[in-house]
């Protein structure tokens, strides 16, 4: 063979090689430029944190991230509940267009239209994903820590490698723990207008916000974590309620006490440090945020934007939506704009508070409010929202009523906004999420005995299990769900309860038929 082919063979081999070489340094530098991304979640919380102002209430570690990132004052999330909130998350889709709307869906189906959870596309550009708590909780499959995670930490992955590491802090869910190193007075928080100003109320109210407190020392050590194994500068954090807070018109409900939650984001160099954002941004922005920092595309263009450009800058409206609440059936729709709120109630026939064991077993407040209700003692704006009935259509001007307690709804000098917003509001449930609506099955007219034939809808419940399809028709509409006398023996139950002393051990009290029925259809 001649020579100078010989020698023009090792210059080529050479040639590739080089480029080879510097193909992978270029990858290598590519992927070390991205960041970490660390997404903190906390149950169940709107921004009751002292960085958002609110009374009483002391979280340093939360404050401080706040300090270094970007607060958002109009944060909303796309659903007022765990598994439905979260299904929204973990896709970057609102949870209608999903199918995963109906919270603790147990036929669950795979992910529609080609679309892939957020961990899989991070994963396939070279993350390493884990998931460092328990909860999951989508109404999709797949929907377990393995098959939609890499692993548990993030000290599991490669050298070199990025990690997307999503945690769950659970304390903010109900029953709470109250904070022995700082406990708050009554006398120290505010309540907002539409709950009764008693000291039960304001308890139960401080109670919470000492739980936010223990939270927050959560927090204050996964940011230390980050600060000594050298990480902080260059992690994406994220800092997230996956909802509003637990409180009687809050979860489960399309008030801002419900979908209004803490959103935080600090990434240093990269995001301006101590802004306070006023853009109408939704959690499932979030989304999109995360894989631009990532450098992905997603096969299927998502319903949120990243909050890194300018696509939230000129968004007018945030939508939410509810459905099913276990075996509690009710439908609302909602649009938001800085200054309105409007709320379709696709069931008006139907009770806010209708019966729900899991709000009658966990929330204290619910006992005192209905026992004021049924004797008279609360101011209309407090008794509004337990009517036997929701109006229609809810319109509320924020500028002039921020805790949504005036419906002007119909009324002439609101009648265009009106317009606008339901017009808005119906595009979107055609357009965007293919909105099912309420059937026949679900809304159970007459399905039902007229009234309540007994003491509690609860015991009813319990007794007819066998004799009803709870799981198709819901639990009964029957308002109010307790008479006088049982809404008083289940604050009596709770009284202790709600006033221990901080570092108690008392365990929270169960609440005659609250237990859920095992739900077996009518043969």
């Amino acid at each position: 063979m001649p020579r100078n082919f010989l020698d023009a063979l090792k210059i080529a081999c050479l040639f590739l090689i080089g480029a080879s070489l510097s193909l992978a340094i270029e990858s290598s530098v590519h992927a070390d430029e991205r960041p970490n991304i660390l997404w903190i979640t906390i149950e169940d919380w709107s921004p009751d944190l002292s960085c958002y102002g609110t009374k009483g209430i002391y979280t340093p570690h939360v404050d401080q991230l706040a300090s270094e990132g970007v607060r958002y004052e109009r944060a909303f999330t796309t659903s007022p509940v765990c598994s439905t909130s979260r299904s929204a998350m973990m896709t970057g889709f609102h949870q209608n267009y999903l199918g995963a709307h109906q919270h603790r869906t147990e036929t669950k189906k795979p992910l529609p239209h080609g679309i892939r959870p957020i961990p899989h596309l991070l994963a396939d550009a070279g993350y390493y994903t884990c998931l460092m708590s328990r909860k999951v909780d989508c109404n999709f499959l797949p929907d377990t820590k393995q098959a939609l995670f890499d692993g548990v930490d993030w000290k599991d992955r490669a050298d070199g490698q990025p990690f997307f590491a999503r945690i769950t802090l659970e304390g903010t869910h109900r029953p709470w723990k109250r904070d022995p190193e700082r406990p708050i007075a009554i006398a120290d928080v505010e309540l907002p207008p539409y709950y009764p100003d008693t000291p039960f109320i304001r308890r139960d109210w401080a109670n919470g916000l000492e739980q936010m407190q223990l939270v927050d020392r959560e927090v204050g050590t996964l940011l230390k974590r980050l600060d000594d194994e050298g990480l902080a500068d260059d992690t994406l954090v994220i800092f997230i309620g996956d909802h509003g807070r637990c409180h009687i018109r809050g979860k489960q409900f399309l008030y801002d006490e419900g979908t209004r939650i803490p959103m935080i984001l600090r990434w240093p160099g990269k995001l301006p440090a101590g802004q306070a954002n006023g853009d109408l941004v939704m959690a499932i922005d979030l989304c999109a945020t995360v894989l631009d920092v990532a450098k992905v595309t997603a096969p299927i263009p998502l319903h949120g934007a990243s909050l890194l450009g300018k696509g939230t800058s000129d968004r007018k409206y945030t939508f939410a939506a509810r459905d099913k609440m276990g075996e509690t059936h009710d439908a609302m729709r909602s649009i938001r704009s800085k200054d309105y709120k409007l709320i379709l109630n696709l069931m008006p026939e139907r009770a806010y508070c209708q019966y729900s064991s899991y709000k009658e077993g966990s929330y204290p407040p619910l006992a005192e409010l209905n026992v004021l209700n049924l004797q008279g003692k609360l101011t209309p704006e407090q008794a509004a929202f337990l009517a036997p009935q929701k109006p229609p259509v809810e319109l509320f001007d924020l500028r002039n009523d921020p805790h949504e307690i005036h419906n002007v709804a119909g009324d002439p000098a609101y009648a265009n906004i009106q317009s606008e917003l339901l017009t808005e509001l119906n595009q979107w449930r055609s357009e965007v999420i293919n909105d099912q609506g309420v059937s026949a099955d679900f809304r159970a007219i007459d399905v039902f005995p007229p009234t309540r034939p007994s003491a509690t809808v609860g015991e009813w419940v319990l007794a007819n299990a066998k004799n009803y399809d709870f799981k198709l028709n819901g639990m009964p509409p029957w308002y109010p769900t307790r008479s006088l006398e049982q809404w008083k023996k289940a604050r009596e139950i709770w009284e202790p309860w709600v006033f221990r002393d901080p570092g108690s051990k008392q365990k929270r009290p169960v609440i005659p038929h609250t237990r859920k029925p095992k739900v077996s259809p009518k043969k």
